[in-house]
């Protein structure tokens, strides 16, 4: 009997079956799902026009849970790549697929699609949730005003990005605590230590790192002291990238 060629499709096929036969994935992404909607509807019911947060972008409000439901995503991508080293499912992968960097390319691809749909599709939702309880006041919008839609797709990539630089960490490293651990310290928590060294250079410098870049691109209008949308989305997709090639490079070099 003739064995299958091995080909990119059949790999991604494989990566897909991968994802969605392991619960921690349905929990994960029910979890963010969760937290981003109850984030929204809590902040749309509980706002007033006379409160506090009436210069706070129609966005960027409705869509506040979204730090939170992004974590819950890095963590994912952090188990699809790490969780195979812990579990040594990762030895039949990379047996199935010699050349190796396909299954990090595979692993990657499907990630995306999967995190940008379930965050595209949960931010609309919510954006729209939280109008019914924003109609009345002075933070009703809709989806036809100026760069709403736009802004709902900037935070679904801005979300979709950091999990794929905590993929990459999770392939880097090779250990689900320490790709978390490594993810909350220096992707999360260290800009914020940084901010507030009283360099203008570092300031400047922080616009681009991956959580500020992210937070430029949920904002229907500009955000004081952010970077632009298209550099935000440029410098994270480097950011993206960078946290890919060196888990490729390693691949190449180390003993499973």
């Amino acid at each position: 009997m003739t064995t299958p060629a091995l080909t990119h499709a059949r790999v991604l096929r494989s990566e897909w079956h991968k994802l969605w036969t392991v619960r921690s994935t349905w929990a994960t992404v029910l979890t963010s799902a969760a937290l981003l909607l109850g984030v929204g509807i809590l902040m749309g019911a509980t706002y007033t026009s006379d409160g506090g947060d009436s210069d706070v972008d129609t966005v960027v409000l409705s869509l506040y849970g979204s730090q939170l439901g992004g974590i819950a995503l890095a963590v994912l991508g952090i188990l699809v790549t790490a969780g195979e080293y812990a579990t040594g499912m990762i030895r039949a992968s990379l047996t199935a697929v010699p050349r190796r960097a396909p299954v990090l390319w595979a692993k990657a691809a499907v990630y995306t699609a999967t995190v940008f749909t379930v965050s595209f599709l949960t931010a609309l939702l919510t954006f729209l949730t939280a109008q019914v309880f924003l109609s009345d006041t002075d933070q009703a919008a809709s989806l036809t005003d100026d760069g709403v839609l736009t802004a709902i797709a900037g935070n679904a990539s801005g979300v979709t990005l950091l999990g794929v630089l905590a993929l990459g960490l999770g392939a880097t490293l090779r250990s689900v605590p320490g790709a978390i651990g490594a993810f909350v310290g220096g992707v999360l928590i260290v800009p914020e230590i940084l901010g507030m060294l009283p360099y203008e250079a570092m300031d400047t410098a922080i616009r681009y790192f991956p959580t500020q870049a992210a937070g430029a691109l949920g904002s229907a209008t500009p955000l004081p002291g952010a970077a632009s949308p298209g550099a935000a989305l440029l410098a994270l997709t480097l950011w993206a990238a960078a946290g890919l090639v060196v888990p490729a490079w390693l691949l190449k070099r180390r003993d499973v």
